[in-house]
C-alpha cells in the first residue's frame, strides 16, 4: 500500500510509457511506500525527503534503474550499486531487466531507500573531487597560453561546466580532434555558457 503522495505529471509520464510502463509502476509502489514525495524532474519520476533528492526511476535501451542521487554513500551490502561512468561522483543506479527482478529485490531496495533518506536527515555529503584535481589537456593548456582571455572566461565557469568541457575535450585519442573540439568551443566558453548551454 503506498503511503506516499503521487503527481499527475508522473502518472502522465506513466501512462506514456512502453517498454519499462510495468517495471515503473513496481518501483513507483516501492518508493512510496518508503513515504518519500513523489515529484517529476529531469523528465522522470523523481523522489524526495524534505525537499532532498532521494532516488528517480529512469530507463535506458537496455535496462531501467532506480538511481540514487547519493549512492556513493550508502554501503552497498548486496553489492548491487552501479557507477554509470567513472566521471560520476555521487549517484549510483540499481538496474533492472525483468518486473521479477524488482519484486524479488523489494525488501532490499526499500532499506537502500531507508538508508539514502537517513543520510540526508544527517546531513552527509558526497566529497567531491575538486575540479582542480582533473587534468587540463595539453591542447587546451595551449591554447589558454596563447589567448589569456579564454583561460579568464573558462575559470569564470562554474566547476561542473569546466569539467564537462576538460572530460569533453580529453576524450579523443589524436591531438587534432581534440584542438578541433576546443577550437568548435571557444566563442561558447568566451560567453560564460557550459558545454550544452
Amino acid at each position: 500500500m503506498t503511503t506516499g503522495r503521487t503527481n499527475s505529471k508522473v502518472d502522465e509520464f506513466l501512462s506514456k510509457s512502453k517498454k519499462w510502463k510495468e517495471h515503473y509502476e513496481k518501483l513507483r509502489s516501492i518508493v512510496l511506500d518508503c513515504e518519500l514525495e513523489e515529484d517529476f524532474k529531469w523528465m522522470h519520476p523523481c523522489y524526495t525527503f524534505q525537499n532532498k533528492n532521494i532516488v528517480l526511476i529512469h530507463g535506458f535501451k537496455e535496462y531501467c534503474a532506480l538511481l540514487f542521487h547519493k549512492g556513493a554513500l550508502l554501503n552497498d551490502t548486496h553489492g548491487i550499486l552501479i557507477r554509470q561512468t567513472e566521471n560520476v561522483q555521487a549517484a549510483r543506479q540499481i538496474r533492472f531487466t525483468t518486473v521479477q527482478e524488482i519484486v524479488e529485490m523489494e525488501t532490499v531496495l526499500k532499506d537502500y531507500i531507508h538508508e539514502a533518506v537517513e543520510a540526508e536527515k544527517a546531513g552527509l555529503e558526497v566529497t567531491f573531487k575538486n575540479h582542480n584535481e582533473y587534468v587540463i589537456p595539453e591542447e587546451l593548456q595551449t591554447i589558454f597560453d596563447e589567448t589569456p582571455a579564454l583561460k579568464t572566461a573558462f575559470e569564470a565557469l562554474t566547476p561542473g561546466r569546466q569539467r564537462a568541457y576538460i572530460f569533453y575535450f580529453s576524450e579523443p585519442k589524436q591531438s587534432k580532434t581534440r584542438v578541433s573540439r576546443i577550437e568548435k568551443y571557444k566563442q561558447q566558453i568566451l560567453d560564460g555558457k557550459g558545454l550544452n548551454d
